[in-house]
């Protein structure tokens, strides 16, 4: 029997799970496999295992760029982190039918950082990129660019910048705010003048927004269970603002990571996750810690 000081509530964030972006999504590809037929999706539709083997039993099969390359006459989804122009150009090429799910605040940065590389070109302009180097969305802007963007993740990177170009700052949707503005202020401080950094705001607020709600979540349970995907970079940013709030925070892929000793004395626990956590494994979750109550 647990050591419990009560009755343990148990209570899923009501702001957590799939975003507008990932919902699309998801959607979608529940909509073409119920037309029948193989399915493809380029690369996990989802940063959440559990969700992606849910849709393979349905019927869809995650494929690599390399993979791509060899298929043709099929239907292949693009998920919400968007795609660089090769990727299109390849479907073109090859035939196949594109079921587009790229995340409308995606495509809108998509179109800016386009814009910018094109209005800038022979110019003395460098444009980068705030975000997670090898993610999907980024390798997805920087296709935007002819691979010219420079990709930094942390401001102890900037050393790779020309400080006498001007300078353009795009974000990944998911990132920080507090993580944009520092690296903002960590290359202006080093530009040479007359070059100028120009700061442009890409982060996704439904995302970012979820932080300070998240938080106020996470203080008010005696433990917490993030329900995450280990490849979310998301997930991994919301956790750790948990954490920063609640030290009693664990980050679970699904019920089977549950630990029985951390219900030890607690009498409130909330369970939440990332954007592209689904809202029935966070019940999957709650359910299982219930069951660990009542044995």
């Amino acid at each position: 029997m647990l050591n419990s000081p009560g009755p343990i509530q148990v209570t899923i964030d009501p702001g957590s799970g799939f975003c507008f972006g990932v919902t699309t999504a998801i959607n979608k590809a529940e909509e073409e496999l119920a037309r029948g037929g193989k399915l493809y999706c380029l690369g996990d539709i989802v940063h959440n295992n559990e969700e992606v083997n849910r849709l393979h039993a349905m019927g869809m099969d995650t494929i690599t760029h390399s993979q791509l390359d060899e298929l043709s006459d099929v239907r292949v989804l693009l998920r919400a982190h968007g795609e660089p122009p090769e990727t299109y150009a390849t479907a073109r090429r090859n035939n196949i039918e594109i079921i587009d799910a790229t995340c409308p605040v995606v495509l809108q940065l998509q179109r800016r950082v386009k814009e910018c590389y094109d209005r800038s070109s022979g110019s003395n302009v460098q444009i980068v990129i705030y975000g997670k180097r090898g993610h999907a969305e980024v390798n997805g802007l920087v296709g935007q660019t002819d691979g010219n963007a420079i990709v930094i993740e942390h401001t102890d990177e900037i050393d790779c910048l020309d400080f006498t170009k001007d300078t353009a700052l795009f974000s990944q949707t998911t990132k920080s705010i507090e993580g944009l503005k520092a690296m903002s202020d960590a290359i202006s401080r080093r530009l040479v003048p007359p070059a100028r950094l120009t700061c442009h705001d890409t982060i996704c607020r439904q995302v970012a927004n979820r932080v300070e709600r998240l938080k106020e979540f996470a203080r008010s349970h005696d433990l917490v269970l993030f329900v995450s995907g280990s490849k979310s970079s998301n997930g991994r940013i919301l956790y750790n603002e948990c954490l920063r709030v609640n030290t009693n925070t664990h980050m679970v892929s699904s019920e089977k990571d549950l630990n029985p000793e951390w219900l030890d004395g607690v009498s409130s626990v909330g369970v939440c996750g990332a954007t592209s956590t689904p809202r029935w494994l966070m019940e999957r979750v709650k359910d299982s810690v219930i069951n660990l109550v009542d044995k």
